[in-house]
């Protein structure tokens, strides 16, 4: 496990009495100018008591200003450039202003062991697709899924030259490769090719490569399609003009608006802390908005933690997902149930698993 703790943007928020006025403003009273000698001792209460009354005031309107935030570890991978509402949300003071002081956790390791660190508390929340995280949560893993970032980052692409087409026959018989058997887009392919008549175990063949190598296993011939996500298909389109043709976008048609990755907590985090687990939905909901409107100032932030990728390739990116999708509570379990189903339908899911109960069991509506 690889961790990494980005730098707090600490800011002092402005302190502000119940009445709008600056706080900070209230000198000295200034004492009315004495004409006579003498007061009179009701005017000098009046007087006395003003001022304890706007002392008061002040000392209140100050110490109301200095809440202490809620300290939470985020545990995510950095190089998932679909993670960008997290950095945003701590650079553009979402977590902040939600009364939270976040320490990011950049996750090194699988997917089930980011889980397994939810489950066991070594990190309070995280993030991740939705497609890795459903099984090892069938498993038993006691995490709740808690909110959304945005709508799907999964594409697959054939080799032209392999006679690869729009019909889904046509790979029939074809090796797709994938970085990992339990990727998520070998996950999400299998369910796509299935729906569409392929019996994905008997008619494909899924072979694994290292995500950067997958274009040249297909210009050697011993792939004629690859299932993965951007950025890294995008940079191997970009290597390779007009050799490919986009079979498959988990961010258009019937899955253009359904969850793809998602927040999750540890259960007993969640239940103890809910105030701070809604916290954290509000605040990557509100990063997540930011990115839909402005894409450009996201791919500078992202930039700075995944130098690999230019910021005008981020930038064209980053507009094409839908940052805009991000259901919680109700939606949310229902978009969870109708994955388990298409999940259990591809076997991926056991076929006892009721996929109701399921998405019952493993979401939690923390802003209820």
């Amino acid at each position: 496990m690889t961790r990494k703790t980005q730098t707090e943007i600490d800011r002092t928020q402005d302190s502000r009495c119940a009445h709008g006025a600056d706080c900070g403003a209230f000198g000295a009273l200034d004492a009315p100018e004495a004409t006579e000698p003498s007061l009179s001792r009701r005017t000098l209460i009046r007087a006395g008591a003003a001022a304890g009354a706007l002392v008061s005031a002040a000392w209140f309107c100050g110490r109301a200003g200095a809440q202490p935030r809620q300290k939470i570890t985020f545990a995510w991978s950095q190089a998932s450039f679909c993670h960008s509402p997290i950095p945003v949300a701590l650079e553009r003071g979402f977590f902040e202003r939600n009364g939270l002081d976040v320490e990011l956790l950049n996750w090194g390791g699988s997917a089930d062991q980011l889980l397994e660190a939810l489950a066991t508390g070594k990190a309070d929340a995280g993030a991740g697709l939705i497609h890795r995280w459903i099984k090892p949560l069938e498993a038993g893993l006691d995490v709740k899924l808690i909110g959304s970032v945005h709508g799907g980052c999964l594409r697959l692409v054939g080799l032209k030259s392999a006679g690869v087409t729009l019909d889904p026959s046509t790979l029939k018989g074809k090796t797709i490769g994938v970085a990992d058997l339990n990727s998520p887009a070998k996950q999400f392919y299998s369910i796509h090719l299935a729906k569409r008549g392929l019996d994905v175990d008997k008619d494909i063949e899924w072979r694994v490569y290292p995500a950067d190598l997958l274009d040249v296993a297909a210009k050697k011939g011993e792939i004629q399609a690859i299932a993965d996500g951007d950025p890294n298909l995008y940079l191997i389109e970009k290597r390779n003009p007009g050799t490919f043709l986009e079979l498959g976008n988990s961010a258009k048609n019937e899955y253009a608006e359904i969850i793809c990755c998602v927040i999750g907590a540890g259960a007993k985090f969640a239940r103890a802390n809910k105030p701070a687990a809604a916290s954290v939905v509000r605040a990557l909901t509100q990063a997540s908005d930011y990115i839909a409107e402005n894409p450009n100032e996201t791919a500078k932030i992202f930039a700075k933690y995944s130098p690999k990728v230019p910021v005008e390739d981020l930038q064209r990116l980053l507009a094409e997902l839908t940052f805009k999708h991000h259901p919680h509570g109700k939606p949310l379990r229902d978009e969870v149930q109708a994955f388990a189903a298409d999940f259990r339908t591809a076997g991926v899911l056991k076929k006892q698993t009721d996929p109701g109960r399921f998405a019952s069991h493993i979401t939690l509506d923390v802003l209820a």
